[in-house]
């Protein structure tokens, strides 16, 4: 019996894109301004979550002008049930300001520049530009992507800046988008946290299931 150590990335890649034809960014917005607070919002609070909280926020705050205007309390208040509310209302009025006062009010297309922004680092960047602008800045590494590369043998650590820099060096520049999007797909539906359907997984064949 041969031992299955990793499963193949080229035709894995390709078996998601056949099962999840649809897969795309879960957070709900309508151009990149709504996208950076979305993403920023979702830190440690789950997408669903998210999508409930920013349609108040917007139709308040619809621009980087308006939050950077924006008591922190009623920020604060809008936010509250994201989790952190006080440092992430915190970040997104800085945010705003700095939007507002060094990138003449829009979102900065470069990775160097987004860090920069408050409550931003390079995986809220990566979700930036790869789904407002469909730049492959890199690949958005998020517990799904974490847990799913693990268990095909794709990596062997936790580390999410590791896992980028591997699967970077690995998967075409063409798929880097999109690959999060399908990992988290196939992470909801199949391969879940605690209990992965093994028994009825596409991949079961070739995946070497690491860790379960």
């Amino acid at each position: 019996m041969t031992i299955k150590k990793k499963a193949p990335l080229k035709e894995t890649i390709s078996l998601l894109k056949r099962y999840y034809p649809d897969a795309h960014c879960a957070l709900d917005h309508k151009n990149p301004f709504e996208l950076l607070v979305a993403t920023v919002l979702s830190a440690q609070c789950t997408d669903e979550r998210v999508n409930m909280v920013t349609p108040a926020l917007f139709k308040k705050y619809p621009t980087p002008e308006a939050m950077a205007k924006a008591p922190l309390a009623t920020l604060e208040s809008l936010v509250r049930s994201t989790g952190f509310f006080k440092n992430k209302a915190k970040n997104l009025k800085s945010a705003a300001n700095d939007l507002v006062e060094k990138h003449g009010g829009e979102i900065p297309q470069d990775l160097e520049a987004l860090v920069q922004l408050a409550g931003v680092g390079r995986k809220t960047a990566n979700v930036v530009l790869g789904n407002a602008f469909d730049i492959p800045s890199g690949i958005v590494v998020d517990t799904h992507v974490t847990r799913l590369s693990n268990r095909l043998g794709w990596v062997k650590t936790e580390n999410a800046v590791q896992i980028e820099r591997i699967l970077c060096k690995v998967v075409p520049e063409e798929d880097w988008i999109l690959l999060s999007h399908l990992l988290i797909s196939h992470g909801r539906a199949i391969c879940k946290a605690r209990k992965p359907a093994c028994d009825h997984c596409f991949l079961e064949t070739t995946c070497p299931k690491r860790g379960v």
